[in-house]
């Protein structure tokens, strides 16, 4: 429920703040705006609000967090109105638009929060009414940078309107500031509350999903001992005939006898090959599985953490902010590229598999300081590793893209060999040459021997079991 006119109208009474200066603006989410004003021996934060159901403006003494990315308005009113002093605020007749006049002569600036549920914004303008940005741009209004605003004084309203008993102590301001934390629609602490909830429990359920299968995994894995002593048995059980798909022969490991399963087309000393390398390959992913159960175990325990500390949290803006970030960094859908991609420890490897996906790669995903690889001397894929602002690229990321650019190579077969890499920013398009195809220049060499276990690894991130 948002305010009303002559709720606005006693909120504005009770403001202390014509002569303060704005020392600081933060804009904690796309819909609210937080002026810091000071005067001598009077701070005041005043809370500008243009979500649907709660267009507000009052003053607030809960702490407001700052947005993780800057925001395009914030920025502006920055450079506007920050250092300059509130010269009036006045609401304008019963049309529930505040206009704060802020700064004089030449560099006078009017601020409008316009707080009507269906059509609330922010606007800045200069005197005369010339339209410098707003929040929320509306081109069928008028209301983009460059247009015009000066809203006229409006007759009586069409009916009356009453300032709401609100509950709790002290002046209106304080009353609103604490009814809309805990009522205020969907942007109250019970509403995020809920929202918060469900963001765990969705998250939740994705890593005991996970652990689930991880689980059925490792199962797979549980006896790798077993592999190697069926390995044994099957060297002192050359001479038997296969009968029905498989060898039974004495268990000289556990007694008994034993009846082992061959593939018909493999001889005796291959399937003892096989269940030696079964034995090894159980022995790696025991240790890796195991290591994927501790990390998703870390992350519930995490999540745990910090479920308490948010159901504890008493200020819904905090509460909204810690959701913010969750709704682009984890709800938000991947950037979609061509061919394969992968991210490992914050580091997003791309790979083409096919001249067209190397080509457009290069054109339209990848820029100047991105690092490419490729196999010397073979064809196949084009491996490029994001760059990070800052950051450059690790040993191990540059192990496992090569790794991935040599197996996605007709070198594959040779399990080892010479990479090319360098910056693409030092790649040339050969002339009048295939879809593709790029000339290195100072480029560096990169030895890479396939680890099977860092390749079983990359594979499993970018949803592939090895071939």
């Amino acid at each position: 429920m948002s305010l009303n006119w002559k709720e606005i109208d006693l909120v504005l009474t009770e403001l202390d703040i014509v002569g303060a200066q704005v020392q600081r603006v933060v804009q904690p989410s796309y819909d609210t705006l937080v002026l810091s004003l000071y005067k001598p021996g009077k701070a005041t934060e005043l809370l500008l609000c243009v979500a649907h159901g709660a267009c507000r403006v009052h003053e607030t003494g809960m702490p407001v967090p700052k947005a993780e990315k800057p925001q395009r308005f914030m920025e502006l009113l920055r450079s506007h109105i920050r250092g300059a002093r509130v010269e009036a605020v006045d609401q304008i007749g019963s049309e529930r638009i505040v206009r704060f006049r802020i700064g004089r002569a030449e560099n006078e600036r009017l601020l409008y929060a316009r707080l009507w549920s269906g059509a609330a914004n922010l606007i800045l303008t200069r005197a005369d009414g010339l339209i410098i940005d707003v929040l929320s741009r509306k081109p069928s209004r008028g209301e983009v940078a460059g247009g015009h605003y000066e809203p006229a004084e409006s007759g009586p309203p069409p009916r009356e309107f009453a300032v709401r008993d609100l509950p709790g102590d002290g002046s209106f301001n304080a009353r609103i500031d604490v009814f809309y934390a805990e009522h205020g629609s969907e942007l109250s602490r019970q509403a995020l509350l809920e929202r918060a909830r469900k963001y765990f429990s969705r998250v939740r359920a994705s890593l005991e999903s996970r652990r689930a299968t991880i689980n059925e995994v490792a199962d797979g894995y549980s006896d790798p001992e077993r592999f190697r002593q069926l390995g044994d048995i099957l060297m002192a059980n050359q001479t038997v005939s296969i009968v029905n798909g498989g060898i039974h022969a004495d268990d000289f490991y556990r007694g008994g006898t034993v009846l082992i399963r061959i593939d018909p087309k493999k001889s005796t000393l291959d399937a003892a090959r096989d269940y030696y390398e079964k034995s090894r390959k159980a022995k790696s992913g025991a240790q890796e599985t195991a290591a994927e159960l501790a990390e998703i175990q870390t992350a519930l325990d995490e999540l745990a953490a910090q479920e308490a500390a948010i159901e504890a949290q008493e200020n819904p803006y905090t509460i909204r902010a810690f959701l913010a970030k969750r709704r682009t960094s984890s709800t938000e859908s991947p950037k979609r590229y061509p061919g394969l991609s992968l991210e490992l420890n914050g580091w997003r490897i791309l790979i083409g598999r096919s001249a067209a996906e190397n080509d457009t790669l290069l054109r339209r995903h990848v820029r100047g300081n991105d690092m490419w690889l490729h196999a010397r001397d073979y064809a196949g894929s084009y491996v490029f590793i994001k760059g990070r602002q800052g950051k450059s690229f690790p040993l191990e990321i540059l192990l496992s893209a090569g790794t991935l650019a040599l197996y996605y190579s007709k070198g594959r077969s040779s399990g080892a060999g010479d990479l090319y890499y360098t910056y693409v920013k030092y790649l040339r398009r050969a002339k009048n040459g295939p879809k593709g195809l790029v000339i290195p220049t100072q480029e560096k060499n990169l030895r890479i021997q396939i680890e099977e276990d860092r390749l079983r690894r990359l594979r499993r991130l970018i949803g592939k079991d090895v071939d």
